[in-house]
C-alpha cells in the first residue's frame, strides 16, 4: 500500500519547504505522503542541520533525517543571495504553499513581503512556524522543542510525583506543530478553493506547548489548584497506571466504574468494586494511593503474560509496555505497515517509518525516498526554464 504509485489526495499540489530539523519537515512530509510534490529548499554546502544529527547515520545521512524527509524534492539555494531569492520568488508563482521556520521577518527582508504577495502570488497559502508566535512580549525569539516542554508546563506535569520534571520521550511540541501547520495549510487551501485567495498562516511552538495541556489545563481553570506528577497515572480515573508483574510491567486503563467492575471480576476480587472508597472513579481517585496499592500488590504475584491473558480475555483494556524494538516488530506494526522502505540514491534499500493514515480511494504512498542535498536542483531550475548556462553560472556564483 504505502508503494502505490497512484496519484494521492493531494496530487498536482505544489508546496515549497524552507524548513528544517523538525516541525517543518514533519509536516511537508506528512503532505508528501499524501500526494503533494514537496520542494525542500536547503543552505548549499551545509543543508538541514539535521543531516549531521547522529550517530546513527546510514551511510552519509543521518537516521533523523531520514526518519522526516520522505516524499521530497531536493534543492539547494543560496537565499542570502540576490538571484538566489530572485529564483525562489519564480517558485513561489508557480506554488500553492510555502512553508517557512525562518526567524520573525526573514523572509520580509528577503524581499517577501505582504505587498509582494499581494501582487506576485495572491493565491499562494504561506505558513509560518514560528518559537513564539508574531505578537507578545517574546515574539521573534528562537525556540526549540525542549524548551517548549519545560515552559509550556508540560515537563511539570511529567514524571513521578516525587521526582524531576521530565520532557518526553519525542519531540512532542516539534511534532504537534507541524501536525497543527499540516491542519492550518489545508483549512487555507480549502478557504482558497471557495474564495479565490491565499492567506498567511502562523502556528508557534509555544502556543503548541501549552494547548497540548488540554484537560490539565481546563482542570487548572475549573478549580484554581495547581497541577500534579502523577508519573504513569491520570489526574482525573484511577486505575490508569503502569503497575508492575513478576517479571515486568503492565499498563491497565479503567475508564469508568462498569468497567472497574468487569476488571475486579476478572481478576477475582469483586469486593473491590462493593468497597465505597472504590467504588466510583471519584471515590478511587480519592483513594488513589490505595487503590493503585492493591492492584500492584495482585499483580506482582504472577508475570505479564498471565495477566494480560486472563485481563484481555475478560476485554480490560491492558496492554504491555514494549520496547522500541518490540514495538516495531511486532506483527501489528508488520501488518499495519508502520515500517517500511524507501530506494536512497545513494544506500540503496533503507528502512524508514511508514505512513500513519490510509485513503480509501486516493492512496497515500511513498514515491521519493529523502533526498540527498541538492538531489533535483537541475531537474527543478530545468521546470523553471533555465538553460544549462543559466545552470552553470548560478554554479560558479554559490547560487546552488
Amino acid at each position: 500500500m504505502t508503494h502505490d504509485k497512484r496519484p494521492g489526495a493531494l496530487d498536482g499540489l505544489k508546496i515549497i519547504d524552507l524548513t528544517r530539523v523538525l516541525a517543518g519537515p514533519f509536516c511537508t512530509m506528512l503532505l508528501g505522503d499524501m500526494g503533494a510534490d514537496i520542494i525542500k529548499i536547503e543552505q548549499p554546502g551545509r543543508g538541514d542541520d539535521t543531516r549531521a544529527w547522529g550517530p546513527p547515520f546510514v551511510g552519509e545521512e543521518s537516521a533523523y533525517f531520514l526518519g522526516a524527509n520522505r516524499n521530497k524534492r531536493g534543492i539547494t539555494l543560496n537565499l542570502k543571495d540576490k538571484l538566489g531569492q530572485g529564483i525562489l520568488g519564480e517558485m513561489l508563482q508557480d506554488a500553492d504553499v510555502v512553508i517557512d521556520n525562518f526567524k520573525l521577518g526573514t523572509m520580509e527582508k528577503f524581499g517577501f513581503t505582504d505587498s509582494w504577495y499581494e501582487k506576485q502570488a495572491p493565491k499562494l497559502v504561506r505558513c509560518s512556524i514560528l518559537g513564539y508566535g508574531s505578537t507578545g512580549p517574546r515574539a521573534g525569539l528562537p525556540g526549540y522543542d525542549f524548551l517548549l516542554q519545560a515552559e509550556s508546563g508540560l515537563m511539570n506535569i511529567t514524571g513521578e510525583a516525587d521526582g524531576d520534571p521530565m520532557k518526553l520521550g519525542v519531540a512532542i511540541v516539534d511534532l504537534c506543530t507541524g501536525l497543527y501547520a499540516m491542519s492550518a495549510i489545508l483549512a487555507a487551501i480549502n478557504s482558497r478553493n471557495k474564495n479565490g485567495y491565499g492567506q498567511a498562516v502562523e502556528v508557534s511552538l509555544y502556543d503548541t506547548g501549552v494547548s497540548l495541556l488540554a484537560n490539565v489545563a481546563a482542570n487548572f481553570l475549573a478549580s484554581g489548584k495547581t497541577a500534579e506528577r502523577y508519573g504513569n497515572g491520570h489526574p482525573n480515573i484511577v486505575p490508569y497506571n503502569a503497575y508492575p508483574t513478576s517479571n515486568g510491567m503492565i499498563a491497565l486503563s479503567v475508564g469508568n466504574d462498569m468497567q472497574f467492575t468487569n476488571f475486579c471480576e476478572a481478576v477475582g476480587h469483586i469486593e473491590w468494586s462493593e468497597d465505597s472508597k472504590f467504588s466510583r472513579n471519584r471515590d478511587r481517585v480519592n483513594n488513589r494511593g490505595a487503590c493503585d496499592g492493591m492492584i500492584a500488590d495482585l499483580f506482582r504475584t504472577n508475570t505479564t503474560d498471565f495477566w494480560l491473558e486472563k485481563l484481555l480475555s475478560a476485554n480490560v483494556s491492558c496492554a504491555p509496555i514494549n520496547s522500541v524494538e518490540q514495538a516495531l516488530t511486532a506483527a501489528h506494526t508488520v501488518a499495519r505497515e508502520l515500517v517500511t522502505t524507501a530506494h536512497h540514491k545513494t544506500e540503496g534499500e533503507i528502512k524508514i517509518p511508514g505512513i500513519p493514515f490510509r485513503f480509501s480511494k486516493d492512496p497515500a504512498s511513498i514515491r521519493r525516498s529523502p533526498p540527498i542535498i541538492g538531489e533535483h536542483t537541475i531537474e527543478i531550475l530545468k521546470e523553471l526554464g533555465k538553460s544549462e548556462t543559466d545552470i552553470s553560472e548560478l554554479s560558479k556564483n554559490g547560487v546552488i
